[in-house]
């Protein structure tokens, strides 16, 4: 169940914008978001819009899916470190699951899923560059 300190990230991504939580203090981002930063502990936080880009820090090719994921098996979870140093879990989407067309540190963009009417979700595919 998504929390009042989500809304902002949701609403972000049901615009297919990606934001981050990013300290005042400090200036440095972090994700997921909490109510202090992590590195400073200060609670003077605020939402700033991410370019969306990253690499690939690390996956897993997920053959047994759950639940109703079953007919998108074999498919990539995926650890993207942001630009910005923040590292998010996702899925890449628009590349074969097969170890030899992931490398690690394979340039990354994200892009949006509409899930539903209300949710859209943040994936990841090779950056057009």
């Amino acid at each position: 169940m998504p929390t009042a300190r989500d809304q902002a990230l949701l609403s972000a991504c049901k615009r297919h914008e990606l934001m981050l939580p990013r300290c005042k203090d400090c200036g440095r981002f972090h994700f997921y978001s909490r109510a202090v930063c992590p590195n400073c502990w200060s609670s003077s936080l605020e939402w700033v819009k991410a370019n969306g880009r990253g690499n690939l820090y690390s996956y897993v090719i997920n053959h047994r899916p759950a639940p109703c994921f079953e007919s998108q098996a074999p498919y990539v979870i995926a650890i993207v470190e942001l630009d910005g140093g923040v590292r998010m879990m996702s899925n890449l989407i628009g590349v074969d699951p097969d170890p030899a067309k992931l490398p690690v540190d394979m340039p990354l963009e994200a892009t949006f899923e509409d899930a539903s009417p209300e949710i859209s979700l943040p994936r990841f595919r090779p950056a057009q560059r």
